[in-house]
Parts: C-alpha cells; sequence; structure tokens
C-alpha cells in the first residue's frame, strides 16, 4: 500500500510504502478503537503516543477488583429493582380501578343529579402512575 502525505499549505509531498503486516495491524487499531485508518496513521506520524504513567500491572489488579464490586454491588440491586418493578405494576393494577370508580362515582351523581366535581389533581396523579 502506498501512503501519499500531502501538506495542508505549500508544495512537497512524502510518499511512503506500507507492507501487509503494518497494514492489517493499522485495521485491526481501526476497527478496536474505532477511528478512521487515516487517524491511526496521523497519530502514527506525529508520534502522539500515550504511554502509560503507572504500574499497568497494579491498575489491572485494582480493575479486577472493581469489576468483582460491582458484581457484588449489582446482586443487592437486583432484588430491589424487581421488587420495584412489582410495586409499579401494584400501582399501576390500583390505578386502572380507582379510574373505574371515579367514573361509576361519576354516573351515580349524574343519575342522582348531584352536584359534579372534577378532580383534576386525582386525575394527574392516576395518569401519572398509568405510564
Amino acid at each position: 500500500m502506498k501512503v501519499i502525505i500531502k501538506p495542508k499549505r505549500g508544495f512537497g509531498k512524502i510518499e511512503a510504502e506500507l507492507n501487509n503486516s503494518l497494514i492489517t495491524k493499522i485495521k485491526e487499531l481501526s476497527k478496536r478503537y474505532q477511528v478512521s485508518e487515516e487517524k491511526i496513521l496521523e497519530i502514527i506520524f506525529s508520534g502522539e503516543f500515550k504511554n502509560p504513567k503507572g504500574n499497568v500491572k497494579k491498575l489491572e489488579e485494582s480493575i479486577e477488583e472493581l469489576k468483582k464490586k460491582v458484581g457484588s454491588l449489582e446482586k443487592e440491586w437486583a432484588p430491589l429493582r424487581y421488587k420495584a418493578y412489582g410495586v409499579s405494576e401494584d400501582n399501576k393494577i390500583l390505578a386502572i380501578e380507582l379510574s373505574g370508580l371515579l367514573a361509576e362515582n361519576l354516573q351515580l351523581k349524574r343519575f342522582l343529579r348531584k352536584k359534579i366535581e372534577r378532580n383534576v389533581e386525582l386525575r394527574k396523579l392516576i395518569q401519572y402512575y398509568l405510564q
């Protein structure tokens, strides 16, 4: 593969021939980091590599410890999430029943020719639980 680098201003260009193994490594890096191949070539030529500043093994061990902590927290969180889902479904069922009872109450008031009161706050609360 032939790479041609042109300056943004002025004349002159650099041509370089890349072998197949280097091309495959560049493509792998492009896929892994989801960056264009041109950007990877730009980083390679400009030397903008980031070298780790600390002990990599120690950092990897701390990452593994954090993964274990996340796993244990997820084990505690999962039952609570399940219970919250059950409570929200119960609230939805109760909101449906309450809406039906309000409609029935409204019909009875109309039948008895009583004053009909519209409770807007209660309707908003029912709509909230139905969502």
